[in-house]
């Protein structure tokens, strides 16, 4: 699928999700955003799944969100790159409507995607995630809020 003005891919995302920051100590780092910035967090959970303990903080009235992760042990992959590279940005995250079509057209462009198939992440969302080497060295993730009825 293509844009017919200009011949570029048509665009994947609806919005940006959320940045990821990675933290040592996540109590830490949701009192220094509140007490420095002025956001809160509206929402934390444990993902043992991918071995962190996260935050969302919101920014101004929109729905794009920091991310704090926290690793749960020295072996999880936040821990591993606080241990690479410090704490600090980890990842963009872009909102998509369907996290598999999405995937499967960046590998059709030649990407390198983490997961075969989606893994759960905050809030129920499905996620996967475009190998940082593919994305000039950004880690990008797919967000594929979960759906709930009203």
């Amino acid at each position: 699928m293509t844009d017919d003005a200009v011949g570029l891919p048509a665009e994947l995302f609806t919005t940006v999700d959320h940045v990821g920051i990675a933290v040592p100590d996540l109590d830490e780092a949701i009192a220094f955003y509140a007490r420095t910035f002025g956001v809160r967090s509206v929402h934390e959970e444990t993902n043992e799944e991918q071995g962190v303990r996260e935050a969302m903080l919101a920014v101004g009235t929109g729905d794009t969100r920091i991310q704090l992760l926290a690793p749960l042990t020295p072996e999880s992959t936040i821990a591993k790159f606080i241990g690479r590279s410090g704490p600090g940005l980890q990842q963009l995250a872009f909102r998509v409507e369907d996290v598999e079509a999405a995937a499967a057209t960046l590998r059709e462009r030649g990407l390198r995607l983490l997961y075969d198939t989606p893994r759960r992440g905050t809030s129920g969302s499905r996620v996967n995630f475009v190998h940082p080497k593919d994305a000039g060295g950004v880690l990008v993730e797919l967000v594929e809020p979960a759906h709930t009825s009203s």
